[in-house]
């Protein structure tokens, strides 16, 4: 079984099996909000790799792939490798010549952003087709 936004746990190779299930279906259960593929993949990252909103959006800017923050990531085994956090910055820094986004969003208030951005654009579109053509009055 496969729900929209949450197929990706098993994909990016982080749960899988009858775990996988699980989640999945208490996530229906409760009602939980699904977000789309790539902004799961980041509730995922943030939460595997203990990033703040600040260092997943800085990530998104630079075009980082979330499923591969692992490759990375300091295990503690490789003393020349700067924590994931403080490489996202030093890698934002180099970029972008800032220290930090100006504003700084979490993935659920971008998906909420682009909800009501898209209800309002559809919601202009139906009122434009009910300018353009009027349906007939019944009886006429």
């Amino acid at each position: 079984m496969v729900v929209e936004g949450f197929s990706n746990l098993a994909g990016a190779g982080w749960v899988s099996g009858p775990l996988r299930r699980r989640i999945i279906m208490s996530a229906i259960a409760m009602g939980k909000k699904k977000l789309l593929r790539n902004y799961d993949d980041w509730v995922e990252a943030r939460r595997r790799f203990h990033l703040s909103h600040e260092h997943v959006q800085m990530a998104r800017e630079l075009g980082m792939n979330p499923r591969k923050l692992g490759k990375l990531d300091n295990h503690d085994q490789e003393p020349w490798k700067a924590p994931l956090p403080q490489f996202i910055q030093h890698l934002y820094f180099k970029r972008f010549a800032r220290e930090r986004p100006a504003v700084v969003l979490s993935v659920e208030e971008l998906t909420h952003q682009k909800e009501r951005k898209q209800a309002a654009r559809k919601e202009v579109r139906r009122q434009n087709r009910a300018e353009a053509c009027p349906r007939p009055v019944d009886g006429a």
